[in-house]
């Protein structure tokens, strides 16, 4: 016999469960800042000798040169480091504003993933960046979000519902394993193979740096400390970086359709709310509201049934959010 426990209790036991998920939040990130400075600093100091003793080296070796002159040569090549110039010869010419260099920017632009290894030169261009990204960013979070509402139908609540209601298996198991596939599809076709690619390709990347850097890129982190196509001829870079931005917005899509498919999960959904507010109602709140597959058709229609009359479980169907206003 299930306990009823009353109103006060359940608004204190949310309360306090808050808390604690921000508070282990917390505690997540300085873990993560812990173990990160324990792993990289003595690799940087190790590195910073290293560069001491190669400086020290060459200048041994040419005495004619001054040490001011050299440190003022090496600021210059890092400046034009920081805006994607090239001081070797075989790179110096290579353009990083090409129609497929600009291309494989503004898709790393747009999705906010950002690598940072072309950035603008001019104050034109940087201006051009700016009022570009304030109607490029919401309008490629709203496309990503309309294919990804259209192939949640297609690819996870009919099949979801066809093997629910063709062999009666309960929906909520048949919606956990269906995600556990999509998962390991998303992670060979997306991470996997690319990575085998990637490290194919590139020649100098391990298998473990290409599949890094697969995963910084579709997470959007972006971080830009490994850029694929560098190393290539022009002609090839150009196709590289091409088939490179394809792979980011595909990738992208892709993630987003499996995080999806994992926040619906019934099970998810029950844990998520252990930790919403206490005093939430039902007036003048987001609320999501089941909806049928007319919304593959950019169609609203009326609410479904949350329960199935005859399994007595829910129905795994889509969703979509609506706003109900405060009654007055």
């Amino acid at each position: 016999m299930a306990v009823e426990f009353p109103e006060s209790v359940r608004k204190f036991c949310r309360t306090r469960a808050f808390w604690i998920l921000v508070s282990s939040y917390i505690g997540y990130i300085i873990l993560g800042s812990v173990v990160l400075m324990a792993l990289e600093m003595p690799q940087e100091v190790k590195l910073r000798e290293q560069l001491r003793t190669l400086r020290a080296t060459f200048l041994d070796s040419n005495q004619c040169v001054q040490d001011d002159v050299l440190e003022s040569f090496i600021e210059k090549v890092l400046f034009a480091k920081k805006y994607g110039v090239s001081a070797l010869d075989e790179r110096s010419l290579e353009s990083n504003y090409d129609f497929t260099s600009s291309l494989f920017f503004v898709s790393a632009f747009l999705t906010t993933t950002g690598y940072g290894e072309t950035v603008p030169i001019s104050d034109g261009g940087k201006l051009f960046c700016i009022f570009y990204c304030m109607l490029g960013v919401p309008l490629t979070l709203l496309i990503f979000a309309c294919l990804v509402q259209r192939l949640m139908v297609l690819v996870t609540r009919r099949p979801v519902r066809y093997v629910h209601t063709r062999w009666g298996y309960a929906a909520g198991r048949v919606a956990v394993l269906h995600a556990l596939l999509l998962g390991a599809l998303m992670i060979t076709f997306f991470f996997i193979i690319p990575a085998a690619i990637y490290t194919a390709m590139e020649g100098d990347w391990s298998f473990l740096e290409s599949l890094y850097f697969c995963f910084i890129s579709l997470s959007t982190i972006g971080l830009g400390d490994y850029i694929p196509g560098k190393t290539r001829s022009q002609a090839v870079r150009q196709a590289y970086e091409f088939g490179t931005s394809c792979y980011l917005i595909l990738g992208l899509i892709g993630m987003l359709l499996v995080l999806e498919t994992f926040w619906e999960l019934p099970g998810i959904q029950r844990f998520v709310k252990i930790f919403r507010s206490p005093w939430e109602t039902q007036e003048g709140k987001l609320t999501v509201l089941p909806m049928d597959d007319s919304l593959s058709r950019g169609e609203l229609a009326a609410p479904a049934p949350w329960e199935d009359k005859n399994q007595g479980e829910p129905f795994y169907t889509q969703s979509s959010a609506s706003y109900v206003p405060d009654k007055h």
